[in-house]
């Protein structure tokens, strides 16, 4: 676990991908204390999957095209997705960057730093990737897109459909399954019946892979070969990334169809934890670098959310903006 020297790493890179790792989180925790302060509506969370998202966003390059899920909170905050931005749409304010507050949290968009914003059906986002892809190829850019998705969503028509279409046509495309084992309150078990989901790569005949999502440096591994692998004419590539979801599904569920036991075993698989633990343990950071980044990040959460929550909520003339063609309403 954590062998960055043979995934080309050093260490300054894990304390980056520490940091925002880190900062990831931050924002999260702050959103659920805002929630349960009755401040914000919604909040569903990505804690527990930030090693997967950093490990994943880390080996992305400048003109890659991403279409999340909503858990991605870490993911799209290294793509370019300010704690400002998020806040402003989990206060749903009229300046959320995403739909001018008109949008749920966790529908991220960010059209300069390419990031798709997803629909509401879950497993939608996959098929804009694959279009995304097909783009990409067409106009010879050396660029990939990517989605990821929940295990329950593997299970959608539009996975089949988009992986297929992936697949036939050898686009430079990823799929990101997190899969943390539970779509809302339905255990694995009851999802699928084979043993990895990766193995469905191969009816769609593109490359596989099974990947501890608690390690950062192996889903970096793994994410930076299916890139150079798609550049290079290989094709598409399906990652499995065994995940752990730290809450609830979001902040509307009680989880406890999750057995005590189970729910107790969270705290040791914490992947932010176990890094953590990893470079103090060899040393790549000490106490008190951690003790400036936990002062840095708390100060630019704090800064976000007093922003956000200042900031002027949109007018009801603001209705239908971006929601009918101009003068629609007005021809019938």
């Amino acid at each position: 676990m954590f062998d960055y020297e043979s995934a080309g790493l050093d260490k300054s890179d894990l304390k980056t991908m520490y940091k925002w790792m880190d900062l990831g989180r931050k924002i999260d925790e702050r959103m659920w204390l805002l929630n349960r302060a009755g401040k914000i509506p919604f909040v569903i969370s990505c804690q527990g999957q930030e090693a997967a998202q950093i490990g994943m966003a880390y080996a992305m390059e400048q003109g890659d095209i991403s279409s999340p899920y909503y858990r991605d909170l870490a993911l799209v905050t290294y793509l370019g997705m300010t704690p400002l931005d998020s806040m402003l749409a989990a206060f749903g304010k009229r300046d959320d960057i995403n739909s001018g507050g008109k949008q749920m949290p966790s529908h991220f968009g960010k059209k300069e730093k390419g990031i798709l914003s997803q629909s509401s059906p879950v497993g939608t986002q996959i098929v804009h990737a694959v279009g995304a892809a097909l783009a990409l190829k067409m106009d010879n850019k050396p660029n990939i897109a990517m989605t990821t998705v929940g295990e329950g969503s593997s299970n959608q028509g539009d996975f089949h459909e988009g992986l297929n279409f992936a697949g036939i046509h050898k686009l430079p495309f990823i799929c990101v399954i997190e899969n943390n084992k539970y779509a809302i309150s339905v255990p694995d078990s009851l999802q699928y019946g084979a043993e990895k989901l990766s193995d469905r790569a191969i009816g769609y005949g593109i490359h596989g892979e099974h990947v501890d999502g608690n390690d950062p440096i192996a889903m970096f591994k793994v994410m930076k070969e299916a890139r150079e692998r798609a550049l290079n004419g290989g094709g598409s590539t399906l990652i499995e990334a065994m995940c752990t979801r730290m809450t609830a599904h979001s902040s509307d569920d009680d989880d406890k169809y999750r057995t005590i036991e189970e729910r107790d075993e969270l705290k040791t698989l914490d992947c932010n934890l176990r890094f953590k633990s990893f470079l103090l343990e060899n040393e790549i950071i000490d106490e008190t670098w951690l003790q400036e980044i936990e002062d840095e990040h708390k100060a630019l959460v704090n800064e976000a959310t007093k922003e956000a929550e200042k900031a002027p909520y949109p007018s009801a003339e603001e209705t239908y903006t971006h929601v009918y063609d101009e003068g629609s309403l007005n021809n019938g």
